[in-house]
């Protein structure tokens, strides 16, 4: 049998998989002796990024533009979608839940199903999030005792998982605890819960409601502290039997890139608990550094926050190491960068792969260069053998098997040695 084979290193095998594939006719029978095309179509693995930017092209709101967090330029909105869509398979959406139901029972249901069908039907994975959080909750839960903050989260979970169940199956259930119950910046619902209730049972409820309303949803607990405070977290949770799908390890470096060994000790301590493990928030800067001293980096504000030539060759060297230690780890199942664009990034900060004026920083060619090239295979020509058959060994994904005008599709896993795909589909 003739191999298809994408180089890769060693220390990517656990990336990777080798199947037998018998490539059949629309009759059924083997394509014996024939060329056949093979192409990757999508890596297993989350390549992410926000879709906050894309909601006003994926509703027709072109001339509105923004986001959540500011917004890109209306203008420039196709040219970003084209150039996201190039790189990424995974969108985080936002339900953050004060702009998502600001005057209570009328959320912004429609225009975000009409977003997530918009990236479901380019192939896009989605997520939302999150369900619960004490910031940007909704001012009317002041209002409201206790008990009835935890009813209203209920029922806010119960309708946003049932709605979206299907398109959107994977959620951050919920967001920073740790801090949750101390949390001092503004009054909000939620920090009385987990202050009266403490920080398992406020993510029980969480997850026990999101699970409750779509079984097969994956949940995540996500949070920025990923000191000592978040393992502890992490273990009474499970003690508790609350079921915890995978971890989100937020990674904004405002301040600096952490490096490969910080990295390394970082994914090894939460790797422990034997949970996928989700970089859910990466951000790496073009420009000037937050200094060292700022302890909260909402706090830190600058009238302009530019990227300059200096930061962007830092930053792509940093984006691509960074990205290498990632894709070598076998707990990290999903990285999202947080932001296409430097136009309305989190904090005005220059942590986007794009300019505001549209054009790709030299970190989105590399890593385009990456996910696309060193990690992908192009359509490459092999030929079947007798029984219509050929080795595949490349990344774990998606592919297509194409002759004489019509294809077929296979997906490349670990746990599948031989795969059979029938090309019966017009090109």
């Amino acid at each position: 049998m003739h191999d298809v084979v994408v180089p890769r290193p060693a220390e990517l095998s656990h990336r990777t998989a080798r199947t037998v594939v018998t490539a059949l006719g629309p009759d059924g029978r083997p394509l014996a002796d024939a060329d056949v095309v093979v192409a990757q179509q999508r890596h297993a693995f989350g390549f992410g990024n926000i879709g906050f930017d894309l909601i006003p092209l994926a509703n027709g709101e072109v001339e509105a533009g923004g986001s959540v967090f500011g917004g890109a330029r209306a203008d420039l909105l196709p040219v970003l979608a084209e150039q996201w869509l190039a790189l990424f398979n995974t969108a985080t959406l936002p339900f953050y839940w004060r702009g998502f139901e600001p005057e209570r029972g009328h959320p912004d249901t429609q225009r975000l199903l009409r977003t997530a069908r918009w990236f479901a039907d380019r192939g896009v994975a989605l997520k939302g999030h999150p369900l619960a959080w004490h910031t940007l909750a909704p001012q009317w839960l002041e209002e409201l005792s206790v008990d009835e903050v935890a009813e209203a989260v209920r029922a806010r979970i119960t309708r946003e998982v049932t709605d979206f169940a299907g398109l959107i199956d994977t959620w951050d259930a919920i967001n920073e605890v740790v801090i949750m119950p101390v949390f001092d910046k503004e009054p909000n619902g939620l920090t009385r819960l987990a202050a009266r209730d403490g920080r398992v049972a406020t993510a029980r409820l969480a997850f026990e409601t999101a699970h409750a309303a779509n079984p097969a949803a994956r949940l995540l607990l996500n949070d920025f502290d990923l000191s000592p405070r978040y393992e502890a977290l992490i273990e009474e949770c499970l003690a508790a039997g609350v079921r915890i799908d995978a971890l989100g390890l937020q990674s904004h470096m405002h301040q600096g890139y952490w490096g490969e060994q910080k990295t390394a000790d970082v994914l090894g301590r939460f790797a422990r608990f034997g949970l996928p493990l989700h970089l859910t928030e990466t951000t790496l800067l073009s420009g000037d550094l937050m200094p060292a001293d700022v302890v909260d980096l909402n706090d830190y504000q600058v009238p302009s926050w530019p990227s300059t030539p200096e930061g962007e060759a830092r930053q792509v060297d940093e984006v691509v190491r960074h990205y290498r230690t990632l894709f070598a780890h076998p707990a990290v199942h999903v990285v999202t960068y947080w932001g296409l664009s430097d136009d309305g990034s989190w904090l005005g900060a220059p942590a986007g792969l794009v300019r505001t004026d549209g054009t790709p920083k030299p970190a989105y060619d590399a890593l385009l260069a990456l996910v696309k090239g060193e990690w992908w295979l192009p359509p490459t020509t092999v030929r079947t053998d007798a029984d219509g058959r050929f080795v595949l060994d490349g990344y774990l994904g998606d592919y297509t098997v194409t002759a004489w005008g019509r294809h077929g599709a296979l997906t490349l896993s670990a746990d599948r040695p031989a795969e059979s795909v029938v090309v019966d589909a017009a090109v």
